[in-house]
Formats: C-alpha cells, structure tokens, sequence
C-alpha cells in the first residue's frame, strides 16, 4: 500500500525562459505520467485523479503557458508546436528522462505532438477525447475564432452578472442529456477567462488551432508515427465538445492501439469517473513496455509514409 505522503498533490513553480510554469505533483516512484490539460483548463482538472495515479507512478500535471497559474505573456507562442517543446524544457529541467504522456482534449494535440518532435522522450502516449483527430468540435469552440469574438467573450466573462451565470448553470444541469462534469468545467473555464492576458492567450490558442469550420489541425496523417510507441485512446461515448467517433476511428487505423469508451461518461472521463481513469491507465502502464528511441527506424517509418 502507498505511504500517505506518496499520493499527496503538491503545488509547485518553476522559471523557464524567464516565465513561470506552475504544475501539480504527486507520487515519488514508478515511471513519470504527465498529464495535459485542455484549451482554458489547467491542471486542477487532473486533480481527482492525481492521487490515484501516484499510488503507482510519479505525476506531473503542469499549467500549459497562457493558462491556470503559468505566466501568460503577450507575446508568447502559443502554438501546438512551442507547446510540445514547453514540456519538453519542463521535464528536462526536472530531470525527467522519458514520461508516459496523457493529453485531454486539445492537450491530446499537444501530446501527439510531443510525441513527433521528441520521440526519444515519449515512453508512451495516452489521448483522452483528443483534438486533432478529426475536423468536428463545438460550435462554441469554432464561434471563439470569428473576428470580435473577443469583445463577446469579454462581456460574457466580466459584465455578466454573476447570479445569471449561476442561475444558467444550474438549469443546464438539470437537463439530463448533459454531463454534469463538462457544465462544471465550462463554468470553471469562463471564470478563468474573466482576466484579460488569460483571454487573450486562449484566443491565440483557439485560433492557432481552429477556425468556424472546426479544427484545423489533423494529426491522423501522422499517426503511424507512433507505430512503436504504446498507445491508449480513451472517450466518453456521450461526449458533446469532440465526437467520440473520432477516438474509435483513430484506434481503427493505428495497429497495436488500445482504446476505452467510457459508457455515459461526456468530454471529461477522468473526471466522470476517476476510479475508471487511473485504472486503467495503470493497466496500461502494467501492460506495456516503454517506447525506445530508434532513429533509423523513425526514418524507415517517414520514408515509408511518404511512399
């Protein structure tokens, strides 16, 4: 049995390239899961499940830049590609060698992505309802890349009254068709973007990544890439931001994937069903061997993707 002080979650702040990344850390032995929240998250959205996974592994669950406690510059990048090379420079600085990487959401982009530009750091890849598997989304996401759709998110964020938004929210909970959970973190995600540089850093994000057609990025092409790297696609069958088809269809096509749909579970399965969650991404750890790094077999892969 774990030690009390091998699941507790600590809190902690580190200063790279001159700005401040927080993020969220629990478990003191096993291999290093990190965990990537989505677009206007932030690492709170692990944090149910954090404890659990400790019990077996060593847990990182950083702020992505622009987002919860990390420094949202004005100039950043916030690109899926600067990202990627953000966690990379995070867990070099923590002297983390290789991770197993979860990504939620449009932080399952930036997980693939990690796992392209830095192959050699990817132990394995977990994408939980993840973007970038196909053009489908909400058309609340693809209404935030419109032009003076930030003037609307500001007035829905600081001029609306708060018993209003309290008054909605709770409405909408009581329709049984929505998950509980995505209300919440919607909810939470507005409140969050009440500030000015977190609303500009997610609109830089959104649009980076989106646009009113739906998502941009397809990073399906590329998923033979990650053909020697263990992977476990997770959805909730229910999900109404990003179609759960999308994750089956990613498993069809990718050999040697693992996938679990989560029955009644929305956009945020880790958080419908935490116990679910660590378990059976505990499994997965239990069931695979890391990836190892393989340059001449990376280039057979490239070579063979662009015949």
């Amino acid at each position: 049995m774990a030690r009390r002080w091998d699941t507790a979650v600590r809190e902690c702040e580190i200063t790279l390239h001159g700005q401040r990344f927080t993020y969220l850390r629990a478990g003191r032995r096993g291999p290093v899961v990190v965990l990537l929240h989505g677009l206007a998250g932030d690492s709170e959205t692990w944090r149910p499940v954090l404890p659990l996974l400790a019990e077996r592994a060593t847990v990182i669950a950083p702020d992505l830049l622009g987002h919860g406690r990390s420094a949202k510059p004005r100039g950043g990048d916030y690109s899926v590609g600067s990202y990627a090379s953000g966690l990379r420079d995070l867990l070099i600085a923590l002297g983390v060698s290789g991770a197993t990487v979860v990504g939620h959401s449009f932080g399952g982009g930036v997980a693939m992505q990690f796992a392209y530009q830095f192959p050699e750091l990817a132990n394995r890849l977990v994408l939980v309802s993840s973007g970038g598997l196909g053009p489908e989304v909400t058309p609340a996401l693809r209404a935030a890349t419109i032009p003076g759709s930030l003037v609307a998110l500001r007035l829905v964020t600081t001029l609306t009254p708060r018993w209003v938004g309290n008054l909605l929210h709770k409405a909408l909970r009581a329709v049984p068709s929505v998950a509980a959970n995505d209300l919440d973190e919607l909810a939470r995600a507005l409140t969050s973007l009440s500030h000015h540089d977190a609303r500009a850093a997610f609109m830089h994000t959104a649009r980076g990544a989106l646009d009113f057609a739906g998502q941009r990025i397809d990073a399906t092409a590329k998923l033979y890439l990650t053909a020697h790297t263990p992977l476990l696609l997770i959805t909730g069958d229910t999900d109404a931001v990003i179609p759960a088809q999308h994750t089956i269809d990613a498993h069809d096509k990718t050999p040697n994937s693992h996938l679990a749909v989560f029955q009644g579970a929305g956009h945020f399965p880790h958080l419908d069903d935490p116990e679910r969650f660590a378990a059976t991404v505990a499994g997965f750890l239990n069931a695979t061997r890391p990836a190892r790094p393989d340059p001449s077999g990376l280039r057979d892969r490239l070579l063979a993707g662009a015949g």
